[in-house]
């Protein structure tokens, strides 16, 4: 049977010189990446506009930190309930189609939240369901976006990609979001902002629409086994490779702890800082995420555009612990500068080193697996959010937010410290650099993110063996014949045939059969 392919070519309008472009802003020479960041930025838009005026929506109806919780809890909640599922539906649907439908299903959340709140008729539980299932719809997006991206661009671009994300992310969702959303709060309501972003996601709806559909893994080789059951064989080969892969797991595993550490008192306890401690309103707490934003472009960009240091592992883990160590200062002052200037500092190192995790992902990652390790990635690290939030604010009610506070702070550069020690990630950084310039004419594309092809920096095994470079006895290999590539990637060699000592051939991929 064959593939099923919609507009599977590579073709995304003209490619100028993009040498001539900064390295931060190359992506946009893809039309296709021009688009999808406009429908990014929209989405992103509008989630930021939500965070405040979801909140202040609670605050008007005269809820306490434990309402707050509630509410926060359902769209983490959803959020990891349905990721998992999200990174097996991006490696199995076209991503365009997965995107579509998730912004559809969060402007339909916003309207529906706009109409019962400009009725009056809103309360704390209808947006805690709402927030549910708008988490559940991010569960789909994450996965999809990040399994599409190397599809479309060429592999050298992608670190920029990154920090284009990591630029928008922070500065539209955390900072332009924020102050959308206080404005039209102040102007008429929580009502306002809620339809207002509805129309955004009818911004972003539209540009996918007229994006074309690339190619994705189509695996009709193991169509005797059933749907429901392939879904959860695909999760258990994630999972499998999670648990044997040393820097992934190490990662996660500090990326888990560290969740739990600030996420309740960010998401939950902040606001009722900035209330209680300060005096401000809407606009003042906008101001502290609009900080944290600031600071996530400044360090976003600042990433994107430099070669990554060889140390990348350990700068990274380093960056997000001692990027929230300013979170101590929060619950002990009463000057809202000082809380933006801290949270500047946490948006600034933070989110620097999240471009060099997206940019570790998709070079070391193999292409077939990237859907269900960026699910992973999401379900493993934000696995204890809901319960972060939920503690939050029975724990800042109970020993007080300063107390709260300084935990978060002090506790994060710490456990990176412990991380690092344990995990001495310093000879897998040094042996596998992410600092080294690729083949600017070799990309990803559609086949290598449907599992037929390896990263640039990563070659298959027959190229390896051809060059009689980069292994072993290389020098050896030169003019002998090459065994079938069928069989290396089989896990067999044919009879006769040895690599030289200390070689072991690859597993065979999952599914990577062509039809």
């Amino acid at each position: 049977m064959p593939r099923a392919d919609v507009g599977g070519s590579r073709d995304n309008g003209p490619m100028t010189d993009v040498t001539r472009l900064p390295r931060a802003l190359r992506p946009f020479s893809s039309g296709q990446y021009r688009l999808l960041t406009i429908a990014l930025a929209a989405s992103l838009l509008s989630a930021g506009a939500w965070i405040v005026s979801a909140v202040w929506q609670v605050v008007e109806l005269g809820g306490t930190p434990i309402d707050l919780s509630f509410v926060a809890v359902g769209s983490s909640l959803g959020l990891v309930l349905a990721v998992l599922f999200g990174g097996v539906a991006a490696d199995r649907i076209p991503q365009r189609r997965i995107l579509l439908a998730v912004e559809i299903v969060r402007g339909a959340g916003f309207g529906v939240a706009g109409l019962l709140a400009a009725t009056g008729l809103i309360e704390v539980w209808h947006i805690a369901v709402i927030s549910f299932a708008l988490g559940v719809a991010d569960g789909f997006f994450y996965p999809a976006y990040s399994a599409w991206l190397p599809a479309i661009l060429p592999e050298e671009q992608l670190l920029a990609a990154n920090g284009v994300e990591g630029v928008l992310r922070p500065s539209v969702m955390n900072a332009a979001g924020p102050a959308l959303a206080s404005a039209l709060i102040a102007m008429q309501g929580p009502w306002l902002a809620f339809l207002f972003v509805a129309g955004l996601q009818v911004v972003a709806a539209s540009v996918l629409g007229v994006m074309r559909t690339t190619a994705v893994r189509r695996d009709f080789g193991e169509a005797s086994v059933h749907p429901f059951r392939q879904t959860f064989i695909d999760l258990r080969d994630g999972f499998a490779y999670l648990l044997r892969t040393k820097w992934l797991f190490a990662t996660l595993a500090f990326a888990i702890v560290l969740v739990f550490l600030i996420m309740g008192p960010i998401e939950v306890l902040l606001p009722f800082a900035v209330k209680d401690q300060t005096g401000g309103g809407a606009g003042a707490f906008a101001l502290t995420l609009a900080a944290f934003g600031v600071g996530g472009a400044v360090g976003s960009l600042a990433v994107a555009s430099m070669r990554l240091p060889r140390r990348y592992l350990t700068l990274m883990i380093l960056g997000w612990g001692f990027g929230c160590l300013p979170l101590a200062v929060i619950g002990l002052t009463s000057w809202l500068w000082v809380m933006v200037v801290a949270l500047f500092i946490c948006g600034l190192l933070f989110s620097g080193a999240q471009v060099v995790w997206g940019t570790l992902l998709q070079r070391r990652v193999p292409p077939s697996m990237l859907g269900r390790v960026s699910s992973l990635d999401f379900f493993v690290s934000l696995a204890l959010m809901p319960v972060s939030m939920a503690v939050a604010g029975p724990v800042g009610e109970w020993i007080g937010l300063a107390p709260a506070f300084l935990i978060a702070g002090l506790a994060s550069p710490l456990l990176a410290i412990v991380t690092l020690a344990f995990a001495r990630l310093g000879k897998d950084e040094l042996a596998h650099p992410l600092d080294v310039e690729t083949d600017a004419t070799t990309v990803t594309g559609a086949e290598a993110a449907a599992g037929f092809g390896s990263p640039v920096d990563e070659r298959h095994r027959s190229a390896e063996l051809e060059g009689g470079e980069g292994v072993p006895g290389g020098e050896a290999l030169r003019g002998r014949e090459l065994p079938d590539r069928e069989a290396l990637s089989g896990g067999e060699l044919p009879e006769g045939e040895a690599l030289p000592e200390g070689e072991a051939l690859p597993d065979a991929p999952s599914g990577s059969r062509r039809e």
